[in-house]
């Protein structure tokens, strides 16, 4: 903003009447909120007049506009997690509660309305099952039908509803009044040569493909050491093989496969037997947007942004902060 060098000579009174003139404008339309045809019948001046004189005020710097909204706090938080994060936006909450399930309701409403505001017609949507999506999914609620797509992004874990990526991708469709395309694939072959022939199908080929096509993403982030991962729902072998998933190093799942503290895959058997797109083509989806709350998932979250697998974040206040923290004391 342009700024006044020096104030107008008191014997200069052309310009000093000039000045109180403006002055006496910019209060009476800026602090008394009066239209500049009300302030031109207060003062007798034309219209044209106040607006040039508005106009030469802010030339001038004798105006200046600052916007004080009680969201403050929480916008500077966001835009610090851009910055060290690395990412493209954060989109945050305030953490009213302690009960992770009402956070988890807030952070999902928040994914949803963030999600509509980015997706448009002829779109296609890649997307998990989890915890994370469910609760994007049931925080929907557009005012109107899109014509979208939602495809998977991993292979089908039966038994539950939010580890069903089918069943998820179907109450998307049906809540965007869009469609939706399934997979008929298990999220982990029993061995790395089914895994390959599975990936050969026809029909897992073509699923996949319109994954690597999408224009958006949205995907839970993982915990796996927590006692309530449900990394555990995924594959029955995990839960009782603590052990390997120790000594491999794994702090975070993400597309059922888990990840060290830098965002990179590790030597874990079940990794190598997974159906799902990989980290590389993940990265290629220009909108991908990763939902996850809690302490729990505060190292699992640093390790997707290490590993630059996240691009949005929607998440609540006290896990950012937790995160910031965690990222801080690593650089």
């Amino acid at each position: 903003m342009k700024r006044p060098t020096a104030l107008y000579p008191i014997n200069d009174m052309k310009n000093y009447t000039t000045t109180r003139l403006i002055y006496r404008v910019l209060v009476m339309h800026y602090l008394e909120g009066l239209k500049q045809s009300e302030i031109a019948t207060k003062t007798g001046l034309s219209t044209a007049k106040v607006n040039r004189l508005i106009k030469q005020g802010k030339d001038d710097g004798m105006l200046e506009i600052s916007i004080n909204s009680p969201l403050q706090p929480l916008l500077d938080l966001e835009a610090e997690l851009v910055e060290i994060g690395g990412i493209s936006q954060a989109v945050l909450i305030p953490t009213m509660s302690d009960n992770p399930d009402l956070v988890g309701q807030a952070v999902g409403a928040a994914a949803a309305n963030h999600l509509l505001e980015t997706i448009k017609d002829g779109d296609t949507i890649a997307i998990t099952g989890g915890k994370g999506v469910r609760s994007v999914i049931d925080g929907l609620s557009p005012e109107r039908n899109y014509d979208v797509e939602i495809v998977p992004l991993i292979g089908l874990v039966q038994g539950l509803h939010y580890t069903d990526v089918n069943h998820a991708a179907g109450r998307m469709a049906e809540k965007l009044g869009g469609i939706s395309f399934p997979i008929h694939a298990p999220l982990f072959a029993d061995d790395a040569a089914q895994r390959d022939m599975l990936l050969s199908m026809n029909t897992v080929t073509q699923s996949f493909e319109r994954a690597r096509k999408a224009d958006v993403s949205i995907y839970g982030i993982g915990s796996v050491l927590s006692a309530d991962s449900s990394y555990y729902d995924l594959h029955p072998r995990p839960k009782g093989d603590q052990e390997a998933l120790r000594h491999s190093r794994a702090v975070a799942e993400l597309l059922g496969q888990l990840l060290d503290v830098n965002g990179n895959s590790v030597d874990y058997a079940l990794n190598a037997r997974l159906v799902a797109l990989t980290f590389e083509e993940l990265r290629r989806i220009p909108v991908a947007i990763g939902v996850a709350f809690g302490e729990a998932k505060q190292a699992p979250i640093c390790s997707a942004l290490r590993g630059q697998l996240i691009k949005t974040l929607v998440t609540d206040e006290q896990t950012a902060r937790g995160v910031i923290s965690m990222l801080k004391k690593r650089k």
